[in-house]
């Protein structure tokens, strides 16, 4: 009886995508090749019928394929070599373009929810910069710089906040800095950044000025390196990490949206796929620990793909 009546409460859930009545009958199934036989409904309200949509609907590859090759792009594999090897293990190939496209796609889809998450973090959050230099659209010579800035928490490793921009004035540090405080709340108590002059005001704009003790409401712990006062090791080690990953690109093809949605699946790899070497577990069983039970597939890029299709 408990199978039951989950299983009806899943059919209630469906709603006409069309008209989004509830009003829906199931009518018999419908199989592909990719996705194998799928349930067909029937809308009683609008006579069409349909199947479920996932995030995957309509793709003309299965999403094991799909999150696979997203993987493979992010542990280092270019897409041309992921093409080659589906080659030898699936008969229907895909083209370097489409999985390029794919990385792009689902990238921006999870990002729509991790970037909404809030975290458990503690009171140290480092924030830094890394240039890039992106290939000019359309044009074969030529490129622009452009900057990687990202907060990560000092305590569990996680990325907190990180955006691929154009530069790195007090706009852009702004941003980050807000998305920074809307994910972790009161918790922050000292942000440590390098020397940049545009840290203090920016840190000041969005944490707030308190007039009783004519201080900023968190500490700024300002490391300059070119003075002998060290390095932050900690988003140091990280950035080692990504331009490791980012070298082979030789610049970024295309449009800044389609260069934010590498690094943003750059970010997603790093907090929810990758175990950190020191603490020996994913950065986001520290930081978002209600998610262990919802990722415990090993395919954690699809179900981080379900995850954020329901969210939408």
């Amino acid at each position: 009886m408990k199978y039951k009546s989950n299983k009806q409460k899943n059919y209630k859930n469906i709603s006409c995508p069309h008209c989004k009545s509830k009003e829906i009958v199931k009518r018999g199934t419908f199989e592909t090749k990719a996705h194998g036989k799928q349930q067909r409904y029937f809308c009683k309200s609008c006579n069409k019928k349909f199947i479920k949509r996932t995030a995957f609907y309509r793709m003309r590859n299965n999403p094991k394929k799909i999150t696979l090759s997203i993987d493979l792009f992010y542990r280092g594999v270019s897409t041309r070599k992921v093409q080659e090897h589906l080659r030898a293990f699936y008969p229907h190939n895909a083209s370097h373009k489409s999985i390029y496209k794919w990385i792009v796609k689902y990238s921006k889809i999870i990002s729509q929810f991790t970037d909404k998450l809030k975290l458990q973090v503690g009171e140290e959050i480092q924030i830094d910069e890394m240039e890039y230099h992106r290939r000019k659209y359309h044009t074969k010579r030529g490129v622009d710089k452009n900057w990687f800035i990202d907060i990560i928490d000092s305590k569990t490793r996680f990325i907190v906040s990180a955006e691929y921009v154009k530069a790195r004035e007090q706009k852009e540090l702004k941003s980050v800095l807000k998305k920074a405080k809307q994910k972790t709340g009161e918790q922050v108590k000292i942000i440590t950044s390098d020397g940049l002059l545009a840290y203090p005001n920016a840190i000041k704009k969005v944490y707030g000025f308190s007039n009783k003790t004519h201080r900023v409401n968190v500490y700024h712990n300002q490391v300059n390196a070119s003075r002998g006062e060290g390095f932050n090791i900690m988003i140091e080690r990280l950035h080692n990490n990504i331009r490791q990953r980012t070298k082979t690109f030789r610049g970024f093809h295309g449009s800044v949206d389609s260069a934010k949605a590498i690094m943003k699946g750059l970010e997603i790899y790093y907090n929810f796929i990758t175990k950190h070497q020191t603490l020996k577990r994913c950065p986001y069983e520290l930081a978002c620990p209600e998610l262990k039970e919802k990722l415990n597939n090993p395919n954690k890029w699809l179900a981080l793909i379900e995850l954020s299709n329901q969210s939408l």
